[in-house]
């Protein structure tokens, strides 16, 4: 039978090295996120129902409650689970080899790359620069940080392709690499010109769309309630509960809300960010970034709230730069009216510390919604 194998450790070449052994066994991996408290592990291995586990001594131990995996079953990654309970996807080889030939030749990827794995391998994102270096033959370098001294450190040995989340762009000059994927969550509206925005999911093994064109052999379209639906051979065989989300004609129902102009796709969001208020339709998006235009907003997340007269009402969360800095409901709503509707101005407004996020830069918004003005 094949066995479920964890993979808790660091990111390394013997995480690679690893990986590969539990491949060539016919098994599967669980790669966990190295930045989860011990029992957040603990609890995703037995919610996966993992039979065995590689921690970083490359000692292996056998669990008990192990369920199999099917026969070429490779990966079960977790999803980010910022709005719930994790969700483990089940990817196929052949799913993980139609992702890497899929954007292996939208970037022209060669044997002559160097590319630099700075994020987590616990996700798609991070795990498909190191299996994209393993296909193609090219350098790879292996780092658990993606900040300036990294970059600088990894160009000299010659790296030439990254991949990252947006949040580290605010802090970091990438400009002197030859191609740098940003994806994980929605990227800036303006990013430089070596920068290549990436849409996907867990679900479809990474970014399926690169700059809003659809990739090579990869199906986009939209339904009539506005959500976005993709096909294509990189998608999951199902969750590791048997559960497929898929319809039975092989399309995936993404949860986002977008719209195609020109065999373009714009993304506006997450169905469920969409705040309805007073039968007003509003995108925290586009709130966010009027806000973050506000001098001294250093970053800033918007959300519905429930409310009993407005059904739900527009809310922010900011943090400033300078803790010195005041900063009041009339002056956001003031500068939000300047450029959009008055009905976007939020309602209400949260000074805080810093806005709760995933390793991939998305929202924790169970978290988001404990926190209170400093």
């Amino acid at each position: 039978m094949n066995s479920l194998v964890a993979l808790d450790m660091p990111a390394s070449q013997d995480f690679v090295s690893a990986l590969k052994s539990i491949w060539d066994s016919g098994d599967a991996a669980l790669p966990i996120d190295q930045r989860l408290p011990q029992h957040a592990r603990r609890k995703l291995i037995e919610q996966f129902s993992a039979s065995a586990i590689i921690e970083e001594d490359n000692l292996r131990t056998n669990l008990s409650g192990g369920v199999p995996v099917e026969q070429g079953d490779a990966l079960v990654i977790a999803t980010s689970g910022s709005t719930g309970e994790p969700k483990g996807v089940v990817h196929t080889h052949g799913s993980i080899e139609a992702a890497i030939l899929t954007t292996g030749g939208r970037l022209k990827c060669s044997s002559h790359d160097h590319w630099l794995s700075c994020l987590s391998l616990a996700h798609v994102g991070g795990l498909s620069v190191v299996l994209r270096a393993l296909h193609f033959g090219s350098s790879l370098t292996i780092s658990n940080r993606a900040d300036q001294k990294t970059f600088l450190a990894a160009l000299d040995n010659g790296a030439t392709m990254t991949s990252l989340v947006p949040t580290v762009l605010q802090s970091v000059d990438i400009s002197k690499f030859r191609t740098v994927l940003i994806g994980g969550t929605q990227a800036p509206d303006e990013l430089p010109s070596n920068a290549v925005s990436t849409y996907g999911l867990t679900e479809t093994m990474g970014g399926v769309v690169y700059d809003g064109v659809p990739l090579e052999g990869v199906e986009v379209r939209i339904a009539e309630d506005s959500e976005i639906l993709i096909r294509s051979r990189t998608l999951l065989r199902c969750y590791r509960d048997g559960t497929n989300p898929t319809t039975k004609d092989g399309w995936l129902p993404t949860g986002d809300l977008g719209e195609m102009t020109d065999g373009r796709l714009s993304v506006h969001g997450r169905r469920d960010e969409l705040i309805n208020t007073g039968g007003y339709k509003v995108w925290p998006k586009t709130v966010e970034t009027s806000i973050t235009t506000i001098d001294g907003v250093a970053d800033c997340v918007v959300r519905g709230l429930t409310d009993k007269k407005w059904g739900s009402v527009v809310s922010a969360w900011i943090v400033l730069a300078d803790p010195e800095v005041r900063l009041n409901l009339d002056d956001v709503r003031r500068h939000v009216k300047q450029s959009l509707p008055d009905y976007c101005a939020p309602n209400k407004i949260f000074i805080v510390d810093q806005i709760p996020r995933s390793t991939l830069g998305k929202v924790q918004v169970s978290e988001l919604l404990k926190l209170k003005n400093i």
